[in-house]
């Protein structure tokens, strides 16, 4: 499997790589952050977040935990009770942060957790005790999970786990098993997903908009767009993994956590967050979080105060999900045009409702707003006559001089082919 240093870089996953910097500094800082990733079949997405472990920071853990317990904040049945002085006396250890993922054939038990078999029927000192499934093994990590539409179709008790664990931060899972006593375990672990929303059973939030609308970020992950991108990738198959670059980046993770405490997002941005929602009548408030805990995040990673234009970038991601494609575009207009200094002027007109028993005034208000239109289209055609009177007359094309262009004209198959086909990107 390829490593993080190995991956190509391109137009058409850079987003990719962004949301997941934003989750490994969030995770790393103790707030989990889930992120789904859709496109077609070989764009890579899978591969990148499988590779993204290779850059993960180390954590600090108390010696021996099965629980990944924080020495600063036990949560684990055997430390959450412990002083200072007595987890001193155990000892910490530095680990790598969890990756671990969930199959489709994974069962509820080695997910969440179930009664000890070994300890069980062990003939020296039989008890009744825990396995820990991966999700409470992942505490302070992250949980992978490849083709989740499939999973939420399919393994729809799991599903009701994730809701559990992501519904909240921290999250939680509660073991429950004959003849224990039920565990509530506090959880702070990241989800990653992927899927192919072109495939059976089709896109996530059209199966489960409960869990969809759990994932902090959803990203379009497309294919390269360029021929010199696709060489970078066929000629970096033989390409040997380059570790100082993965440690440099690890590095950076630790540099930025630091950086956190001194960031603060301005209020004028958090108003531009308030009328988004306001005025566009937006259903979940998660979205709103998550724009703001991103731009918090975003502003550690490039060393910059938080600016409109993180919104706009971190918006494209969190909204996707949830809301339509046309309001989505609307709310990305308005915040081009936004400046830091006038957030509180960011207004779209809201919906009107007629209230009952009050239809003829209603009618009347509609009555005088159509004579206002009337009116403006009986001025404007107006000016449109008083301009046609006044346009200058009109001249003869044989009379117009017309200057050669400085450079000759080249055939188009002498032209490479990025200069035949340019992006959209690059026309703008």
């Amino acid at each position: 499997m390829k490593r993080y240093s190995q991956l190509v870089k391109h137009e058409g996953n850079s987003c990719l790589f962004d949301v997941i910097d934003i989750a490994i500094l969030s995770t790393y800082a103790g707030v989990p952050v889930h992120i789904h990733a859709e496109g077609l079949r070989g764009t890579g997405k899978t591969t990148i977040m499988r590779a993204a472990r290779n850059i993960f920071p180390k954590i600090e853990r108390i010696k021996g935990c099965e629980y990944n317990c924080d020495p600063k904040d036990p949560h684990c049945p055997a430390h959450r009770d412990l002083s200072p002085e007595e987890i001193e006396k155990i000892g910490v250890e530095l680990i790598d942060m969890p990756f671990l993922e969930i199959s489709h054939s994974a069962k509820k038990g080695t997910v969440v957790g179930s009664i000890d078999v070994g300890k069980l029927l062990s003939k020296d000192n039989p008890q009744a005790a825990l396995l820990l499934g991966t999700i409470p093994r992942a505490h302070r990590g992250v949980i992978f999970i490849d083709e989740i539409n499939r999973l939420a179709d399919t393994a729809p008790e799991i599903v009701d786990i994730l809701l559990d664990v992501m519904g909240t931060k921290p999250g939680k899972v509660q073991i429950e098993e004959a003849g224990l006593p039920t565990v509530e375990i506090p959880v702070k672990v990241s989800v990653w997903a992927a899927s192919n929303p072109d495939e059976e059973p089709g896109p996530l939030e059209n199966i489960r908009r409960q869990l969809s609308d759990r994932f902090d970020f959803v990203v379009d992950v497309e294919k390269p767009k360029s021929i010199g991108t696709v060489l970078d990738i066929l000629n970096g198959r033989g390409q040997k993994e380059d570790l100082q670059m993965e440690r440099e980046k690890i590095k950076s993770f630790m540099e930025a956590k630091e950086k956190l405490e001194k960031i603060e997002v301005p209020e004028e941005l958090k108003t531009a967050l308030a009328s988004v929602y306001i005025n566009y009548g937006l259903e979940s408030l998660r979205g709103m979080e998550s724009i703001l805990h991103g731009t918090w995040i975003l502003s550690a990673l490039s060393g910059k105060s938080p600016e409109i234009k993180d919104l706009s970038y971190l918006v494209k991601v969190a909204l996707k999900h949830r809301t339509d494609s046309k309001n989505l575009a609307e709310i990305l207009k308005n915040l081009e045009n936004l400046s830091t200094k006038n957030a509180e002027t960011f207004q779209k007109p809201p919906m009107e409702l007629v209230p009952r028993g009050n239809f003829t005034n209603y009618r009347q208000t509609e009555v005088r707003r159509n004579n206002g239109e009337n009116a403006f289209k009986k001025m404007f055609f107006a000016f449109s006559r008083a301009l046609r009177r006044n346009a200058p007359p009109a001249v003869n094309p044989k009379d117009v001089e017309i200057e050669a262009p400085i450079q000759k004209a080249v055939p188009l198959k002498q032209l490479d082919f990025n200069e035949r086909v340019k992006t959209e990107d690059e026309l703008l």
